[in-house]
């Protein structure tokens, strides 16, 4: 009988129309809401902040079109929408949700410092991290391929059979030789830290 009872009640005209005709209330899209970040249409001086303050490999790249401008693209399959990049550009031109207005507003700006961390245990002191890194090419463009150096400048080198960082303070972020390292002994960090600029 219950069966029954549910199926009259399920074909009667008057539900039938009431369920064809049933609406739900529009989406409102709550304020606090981070969509995919998209262009402001500010020139972007391809500072690579926003690549590399992303959490999410793959998800932003920066490229230079036709008209020799550069911009940076949102690759959505990787991206999680956590607004880094917005937040960090100092050109402004990513936007995303109220960020940007929220920043207006709170006078805030946002400093970041990098770091190598080497793990002794598992480099061989192969020199890979030290000839990759583009600081090291840049100071010393003859380092050895061992990634040892007379100089006391660079970023890092190969000391007693080990990379040694010398100056994290010149760290970029790029993650090149994070990325070159056979072993996994490089990992290089990022802190940031937003700070107000005025009266909030």
């Amino acid at each position: 009988m219950g069966a029954l009872s549910y199926f009259k009640e399920f074909f009667r005209i008057e539900w039938f129309k009431k369920f064809i005709a049933a609406k739900t209330e529009p989406l409102q899209v709550p304020a606090y809401f981070r969509n995919f970040p998209e262009l402001t249409g500010n020139e972007c001086t391809h500072c690579l902040e926003c690549k590399m303050i992303c959490p999410a490999p793959g998800a932003i790249d920066v490229f230079q079109h036709e008209d020799g401008q550069w911009r940076p693209q949102i690759i959505r399959g990787h991206c999680f929408r956590c607004g880094y990049c917005v937040e960090i550009c100092p050109e402004e031109v990513l936007t995303s949700g109220g960020i940007l207005a929220k920043r207006h507003e709170q006078n805030l700006a946002f400093t970041h410092e990098y770091k190598v961390l080497m793990n002794s245990m598992l480099c061989m002191g192969c020199g890979n991290c030290c000839t990759a890194c583009p600081v090291n090419r840049e100071i010393e463009p003859n380092m050895g391929s061992g990634g040892t150096s007379v100089s006391t400048n660079v970023l890092m080198r190969v000391e007693k059979g080990k990379n040694t960082v010398l100056h994290n303070d010149l760290c970029k972020g790029c993650k090149i030789c994070e990325d070159t390292c056979p072993n996994g002994a490089v990992h290089v960090i990022r802190h940031v830290e937003a700070i107000q600029t005025g009266e909030y």
